[in-house]
């Protein structure tokens, strides 16, 4: 059987060098995509609100590909993930929320229902009830067409009508915030603030620390944010050792978990920022043509052979962060383990 994707030597290296003693035995990622290939709308013409780079380092991701992944990346560890349908117009949410529902019966495992906003409050509970979710998976690129992509707001994918029901039956929803201002923006901010004072009842976690990805991505949020106590934080796909010390005063670690957005983390990638826009650096030619995206920047020779896989860039950045910030073994394990378990009920 051909290896889902190929680990150098370099990678073994960097792995024993700072994830293995970092990571606790036990490991809960609570933000993944599982989906099929199969699952595709054929001929839906995509009208693309987020960045298209992540759609270049796989056409899918089974279960089976979920469960290698975790095999070849941490031999050592036990991964349990949370499961959740891919977020794209040109993918059949009704099918892959089936299949999400299977896999995490069949596997034991939790998982997230893929909302869209037009879904009635009946829709929306029936859903997540018949299917044995644990909450939702909502996002920006289902909001209504007419509203420009700068000015999407969070109830416009996330309806109150929504949240009422995650409130009253105290499920948790996956939150990308939107703008192109991310975790800074006053609209975002004010409304992540309505619903932690509104519905206390709603387990909500801010995906990627808010898309915080650049300094320049924090702004007064983290003032702002200081006195919540509810919301959580997942650090999936961000690499900012600053965001993660700002994180870390400002919510401590039990609000704090760890995801990957697999297959996104398989790439082989190194983050920069430059003027507050961030970059990853990726091998030459290994994702296709990536000219048309800003986003993405090839390096060749010596460099290209030493970018690791994106995972090992995330969590040696928080490993850099829980250093500086004087975090204890304890409170890393709560970041990967404990506080997902008890969030999920997997105590």
């Amino acid at each position: 059987m051909q290896k889902l994707f190929e680990v150098k030597q370099y990678d073994l290296d960097f792995y024993h060098r700072y994830i293995k003693d970092f990571l606790p035995e036990h490991i809960i990622d609570v933000h993944t995509h599982v989906w099929l290939d199969d699952f595709s709308i054929p001929g839906r013409i995509v009208n693309e609100r987020t960045v298209k780079w992540p759609s270049m380092i796989a056409k899918d991701n089974s279960i089976n590909d979920l469960m290698e992944t975790y095999r070849l990346m941490f031999p050592d560890k036990t991964v349990r993930p949370l499961l959740m349908g891919q977020v794209s117009e040109d993918i059949d949410i009704k099918r892959g929320n089936g299949y999400i529902s299977e896999c995490s019966k069949k596997y034991g495992l939790p998982s997230l229902f893929v909302a869209k906003p037009e879904m009635t409050a009946e829709e929306f509970e029936r859903g997540i009830e018949e299917g044995g979710f644990l909450g939702c998976k909502v996002y920006l690129s289902y909001s209504p067409r007419y509203i420009p992509d700068d000015e999407i707001r969070i109830f416009d994918f996330l309806p109150l009508h929504h949240i009422e029901v995650l409130d009253r039956r105290g499920w948790v929803v996956m939150l990308h915030i939107p703008r192109p201002g991310r975790l800074k923006d006053p609209v975002n901010l004010a409304q992540m603030l309505e619903i932690e004072e509104k519905y206390p009842g709603v387990k909500l976690i801010i995906a990627h620390v808010g898309r915080a990805y650049c300094d320049e991505d924090i702004g007064n949020a983290f003032e702002v944010l200081s006195g919540t106590r509810n919301m959580l934080f997942d650090i999936t796909a961000n690499s900012n050792a600053y965001v993660f010390e700002r994180l870390i005063e400002a919510v401590g670690t039990k609000r704090i978990l760890f995801g990957s957005d697999l297959p996104v983390l398989r790439m082989r990638a190194r983050r920069i920022c430059e003027k507050g826009r961030y970059i990853n650096i990726i091998p030459k030619g290994l994702y296709g043509d990536v000219s048309a995206d800003s986003h993405m920047r090839e390096v060749e020779g010596r460099e290209a052979e030493e970018l690791t896989y994106f995972m090992y860039e995330e969590i040696n950045a928080f490993r850099i962060a829980a250093e500086k910030t004087g975090l204890s073994r304890e409170q890393c394990g709560d970041v990967f383990y404990n506080n997902a378990a008890k969030l999920f009920g997997m105590v």
